[in-house]
């Protein structure tokens, strides 16, 4: 058999009765998995992994096999081929890798307590039961569960439990499904639930050391996003319940189980009596996103992981679509460039950055795969793309084709095409192959070339990149006329500009709305002509003009220093967007100055000018009645006014945590980690420092507990950065779900980097041990490449990780991120003295 062959292919299981029994007293799983399916050939393979086999039998007669770790693989000799029923018994451990089936540790008033469940994307139900665990295997599941139960302890499927016999707990007979959706929990757990228009059953799930409330705002947006989901798709959701579940220890944010969602705590329950609008809008937008799936990935599921996009593009783009249908008032599409647009163009300028559609076959390099900037932010912006090019009704009418034709069943990205292109009447596929199978970008160079109107498209590198041609079809979107609606050629010209400048009485643009994966490079006149006209312009369009002019200075097709007038030019600006465009670029600014140095100085006088009307005008504390946009761009201000060290703001938030010492938690959600912050690094001392770590293992609001690890890792006192050092294989203190949070934050802070790397150097083989089978485990080296820009961290980076290249999962990363350091170090060293001059200017 081939290294990487599918076992679908030799066997197709087309039902499963499971039987698992887990004692978490002595941490053992023991179970039978018998599945029906058909046999191709007499050698069939079945995937099992970390697993004890004890026994194979075939028609209840033992028949020969062997184990192949190397492969996952139970190797079986049948003595038949066609339908034949296949009973494994086996035993497997009960660990706390937070993959297949694993426990979740809390404390409830002082007792440690553990709730189980699952995670079996994107190849673990292998760890949890025999079966043939890749998308296409989809089959009926028949799951009966037996624990060490106590009494009134909970137990939850992907369908309903329809009895209880001597201690085991029987579920309905799913719809047909792949491996990697099946999930249960059990454990002491308190519930809300509610009925849709349709029926179906909704419910939010947690462990009794949260408040009730907390689980009220994820009820409600879990109901209404079913609700019009159903609307939107116009097609049924397809099982009875939708249970969502928050687990107190989570390797990724959540997983989309079919009828059974699970979540980080932080994703699905919040105070709301003390919640920022922001966390809000996370946490709607992740419930959106997973229950999208409950559609889009479990109904019609990718035929293999290649095709994971179809998965996560969709659900991403469509969980905008939902929380803008749900919270018109939170124009949460603004979000959506922040954060979606802002990640795909920053990762994907990066020669060697892996397309959308990539091909795949090694399972360990499948996790690999969940690049969050390619595969769920670029494919994301290219659905938006699809959507303003075919609109909502051809939209809307070719996923219901597309779910009709498929449901139950398996599809790849050319079925989608096809749906949605017969419903548009648009050759959909062919303008979208470009931008899916392809790595990159392209830069739209707008220029006046004697005279006449032009346009280019070349391929934008932040770094060294070959170019080797590459060419897009380019929905335009200009607000000219007589500019195309794709752009598919080298160059085009459109004609005399002052003509047609004088014609539309507006300065020319593309990509208005910034809706395509493009940038665009002006000329100097043009780009004049539109600042001049700034004002006129949407918020979008202005974040556009910020964000754009980074990446061209990050790309060095413009100098850094030219762009930092353009700061000033937009700092009393009152949209959060526009504030969040305009903070980027200025933090990406402290790169360029020494800590402690005449620069840095000068830096922090320019962030105070780009802060004092903002902070006079919105002060520290929210007001009753202030807009959306003041709510969430005040974090953003007074960030940059603590960092220009504004003597009235230290002072101001000293006040606010001298006024609430003893009841920090009160302190509003949304400025309480810039309290903290001040406190520690101003005001700091061993007693503050005990105190906030104290909070932090006791606290149960998520949000509380983020505000409190940016604080405590701030500090500057090296016995306590030793300390936290400590504390970061300390899962009682820190979990292992949060650690790179923390890594991140000391790693960051000046006066503990050093302490943070030699930990991560030392202990490289214990988070490997610990995160390793992790999908998010590359995101460490992720991590370490956003900070470093100095030729000596270069160095030692690649020392490091170089050795490492060979490594499963890891070549891409490795190589991706020491040009992303080795482009900043480039950077840094060829442009700091204008940089610094033109701020030194400005201060």
């Amino acid at each position: 058999m081939a290294e990487f062959t599918h076992f679908y292919e030799t066997f197709q299981p087309s039902h499963y009765n499971l039987y698992i029994d887990i004692n978490r007293e002595t941490k053992l799983i023991s179970g039978l998995s018998t599945i029906i399916g058909e046999a191709k050939t007499t050698e069939i393979a079945i995937h099992q992994k970390y697993l004890t086999i004890n026994s194979v039998k075939v028609a209840d007669q033992d028949v020969p096999f062997t184990v192949n770790n190397d492969q996952d693989a139970i190797k079986i000799t049948l003595p038949t081929t066609g339908e034949i029923t296949v009973a494994i018994d086996y035993t497997a451990p009960l660990t706390d890798t937070m993959m297949g089936i694993y426990p979740s540790y809390y404390e409830l008033d002082g007792v440690k307590k553990q709730l189980i469940g699952t995670q079996f994307e994107t190849n673990a139900a292998r760890q949890a039961f025999p079966c043939v665990d890749e998308p296409e295997a989809k089959a009926t599941f028949d799951v009966a569960i037996k624990f060490d139960e106590h009494e009134g302890e909970t137990v939850l499927g992907n369908m309903p439990e329809i009895k209880t016999e001597n201690g085991v707990h029987y579920f309905d007979t799913t719809v047909r499904m792949s491996t990697y959706l099946i999930a249960f929990a059990f454990g002491d757990m308190q519930a809300k639930e509610t009925t849709t228009k349709s029926g179906v059953k909704v419910g939010v799930f947690a462990t009794k050391a949260h408040k009730a409330n907390e689980l009220d705002f994820a009820l409600d947006i879990a109901k209404r996003s079913i609700e019009f989901y159903e609307d939107f798709y116009q097609t049924p959701y397809p099982l009875p319940h939708s249970w969502q579940l928050a687990l107190p220890d989570f390797s990724a944010g959540a997983m989309e189980n079919w009828g059974l969602v699970t979540y980080r705590e932080a994703y699905l329950l919040i105070d709301p009596d003390n919640t920022s609008l922001d966390t809000k809008q996370v946490v709607a937008t992740v419930i959106a996103h997973e229950l999208a799936h409950q559609w889009f990935g479990d109904l019609v599921t990718m035929k293999w992981w290649d095709d994971l996009w179809l998965n996560e593009s969709f659900a991403n783009m469509m969980e905008y679509v939902a929380v803008d249908a749900l919270e018109p008032d939170w124009h949460i599409w603004e979000v959506f460039q922040t954060s979606e647009a802002a990640a795909a163009l920053q990762r994907d300028a990066t020669d060697g950055v892996q397309s959308v559609h990539v091909q795949v076959e090694d399972p360990a390099e499948i996790d690999s795969l969940f690049d969050g900037a390619i595969v769920y932010a670029k494919g994301a912006r290219l659905l938006v793309m699809v959507r303003a090019l075919i609109g909502d009704e051809a939209l809307r009418q070719g996923l219901k084709n597309y779910f009709m034709a498929h449901q139950y069943g398996n599809a790849t990205g050319a079925d989608l095409w096809s749906a949605l292109g017969e419903a548009a009447h648009l050759d959909v596929g062919a303008i979208m192959n470009s931008w899916l199978e392809q790595p990159g970008y392209p830069v739209v160079t707008v220029a006046v070339v004697d005279g006449q109107l032009t346009l280019s498209q070349d391929q934008f590198f932040i770094g060294e990149g070959q170019d080797i041609g590459r060419q897009w079809q380019i929905p335009l979107n200009s607000n000219y006329a007589i500019a195309p609606q794709i752009f598919s050629d080298k160059t085009i010209v459109l004609g005399d500009y002052h003509q047609l400048r004088q014609e539309n009485g507006m300065p020319f643009r593309v990509n208005v709305g910034n809706d395509s994966h493009f940038i665009v490079k002006y000329d100097a006149d043009l780009m004049h002509d539109i600042l001049q006209h700034a004002d006129e312009l949407t918020a979008i369009d202005q974040l556009q003009i910020l964000q754009d002019q980074r990446l061209l200075a990050e790309g060095r097709q413009v100098s850094y220093a030219s762009v930092v007038p353009l700061l000033l030019r937009f700092a009393d600006n009152q949209s959060n967007i526009v504030n969040a465009a305009l903070y980027r670029l200025a933090n990406d600014l402290k790169k360029f100055v020494e800590p402690d140095s005449a620069e840095e100085k000068a830096l922090k006088a320019f962030f105070n000018k780009l802060s004092v009307n903002q902070i006079a005008r919105l002060g520290w504390l929210p007001k009753t009645g202030e807009s959306n946009d003041d709510q969430l761009t005040r974090p953003y201000i007074l960030a940059a006014t603590l960092y220009a060290e504004n003597p009235d703001s230290i002072a101001a938030a000293h006040q606010l945590f001298v006024d609430n010492q003893n009841s920090l938690e009160t302190l509003p959600a949304d400025i309480r980690p810039y309290i903290l912050r001040n406190e520690v690094q101003h005001f700091g001392n061993a007693e503050l420092f005990t105190q906030l770590l104290t909070a932090y293992r006791t606290a149960t609001d998520s949000s509380y507990k983020a505000g409190l690890s940016a604080a405590i890792t701030s500090t500057s006192d090296q016995t306590q950065i030793a300390d936290l050092i400590e504390k970061f294989e300390d899962a009682d203190t820190i979990k292992p779900q949060d650690l790179r949070g923390w890594f991140r934050y000391v790693l960051a802070n000046k006066d503990a980097q050093q302490a943070a790397w030699d930990w991560i150097r030392d202990q490289w083989g214990w988070l490997e041990e610990t995160v390793g089978g992790d999908m998010e485990f590359t995101t460490y080296i992720t991590v370490i490449a956003g900070i470093f820009h100095t030729p000596q961290r270069l160095a030692e980076f690649k020392a490091f990780f170089e050795p490492k290249l060979e490594a499963p999962g890891l070549t891409r990363e490795i190589t991706m991120d020491t040009k992303v350091i080795e482009t900043r170090v480039n950077l840094v060293e060829s442009e700091k003295g204008e940089v610094n001059a033109a701020i030194a200017k400005l201060s």
